[in-house]
């Protein structure tokens, strides 16, 4: 498949792309997530707020605010079960929470744990991804984010040899999931952080169309995804901004049915005593921050947990790469913003997307 490029004679971009809904009038916007979790405890849902037309309900879960809004006669089941469910999830997969699987996988002494059917379903989807990218995505590189202190906040450069001691507690081949049965090699760590909320807006979606609900829109954090299209029959819009400029939009994608994910070098970076920018996204190949050209990716399709996994693996191999497995797989498209003000995106998106500058 072909790629469309237009360049931007700006300056250097600091690229912090937010995804937000282009509703009838005006942009709902929502803030992107960063990775970890919160306690189940520490969550919190308002009341839903209901109109003639939708219900919106927000809550708080897997660090990042979450809103979802729906139309249709039971749009109040639907959001009342889609709330509990989440909840539910983020119970399962925290790697924060001593009583998550996750966690007791982690926790295990390389003992064999037995855990859900969700569970083994997002690992064994992440082990898919990991093995199609060539490990591009891991889901056990975690021990070296949280030395480079993005799951803490303590940022530094680790030493070599540290970064070099950490890697041999990752390896997704050394993962082993028969069935529900997981066993990780003692100090091995798991986090479902890349596919998390992807999974959780598919199943959020399923919920949505048991109770009827043809038209909505679910915000997790970065992640958006769509039930149908919107109530009058045209897609929904959802924009990337323009990181110079939060009042404007870089570009427009249409679109009904999807989920929209979008990973960058925005998120969460830190700047080292070398005055080089680190950011949070880490390849797995050698423990270091992700240092490709790339400033964003965005990944639409039908599934949500396969934007997720992607937008992150398809950040660490860099776009020619990237753009070599979206022409090989196929089945999703994508959106590559560099860090020399290159918009790059796949054939499938034309007439889907509108560039705004």
């Amino acid at each position: 498949m072909t790629a469309a490029t237009k360049s931007y004679n700006e300056v250097f971009m600091k690229k912090i792309i937010i995804l937000a809904f282009c509703l009838l009038i005006s942009f709902l916007t929502v803030s992107c997530s960063s990775e970890g979790d919160l306690p189940a405890s520490e969550q919190q849902i308002t009341d839903t707020v209901s109109s003639d037309e939708a219900s919106v309900r927000d809550l708080f879960a897997m660090d990042t605010l979450m809103t979802l809004k729906a139309y249709g006669e039971d749009r109040e089941g639907a959001l009342s079960e889609a709330a509990l469910k989440i909840t539910e999830l983020e119970k399962l997969f925290s790697a924060t929470d001593e009583e998550s699987e996750i966690w007791k996988a982690s926790h295990s002494g390389g003992k064999t744990v037995s855990v859900s059917e969700e569970t083994a379903e997002v690992l064994s989807f992440m082990l898919d991804i990991s093995f199609k990218t060539n490990g591009a995505l891991d889901p056990t590189v975690c021990p070296v984010v949280r030395e480079w202190g993005f799951t803490t906040g303590k940022y530094k450069i680790p030493e070599q040899d540290v970064i070099d001691s950490l890697l041999q507690l990752t390896g997704y081949e050394k993962v082993k999931l028969n069935g529900n049965e997981l066993t990780l090699p003692e100090g091995m760590m798991l986090d479902l952080g890349a596919s998390a909320k992807g999974y959780t807006g598919d199943v959020v979606s399923d919920i949505f169309r048991r109770h009827g609900v043809s038209s909505a829109v679910i915000s997790l954090g970065g992640n958006v995804q769509t039930v149908g299209s919107r109530p009058d029959g045209t897609d929904w819009k959802v924009a990337v901004r323009d990181p110079l400029d939060e009042s404007e939009q870089l570009c427009i994608v249409s679109v009904s049915d999807k989920a929209v994910v979008t990973s960058g070098n925005y998120e969460r970076y830190f700047t080292g005593e070398d005055g080089k920018r680190y950011c949070h996204i880490i390849d797995p190949s050698d423990g270091y921050p992700a240092d490709n050209g790339i400033a964003s990716v965005t990944v639409i399709s039908e599934s949500g947990i396969l934007c997720d996994c992607l937008s992150t693996a398809l950040f660490v191999m860099g776009k020619d790469k990237a753009l070599e497995y979206q022409k090989k797989h196929g089945g999703f498209e994508m959106i590559i913003v560099s860090s020399e003000n290159e918009v790059t995106y796949t054939e499938g998106l034309e007439g889907k997307i509108e560039l705004v500058k």
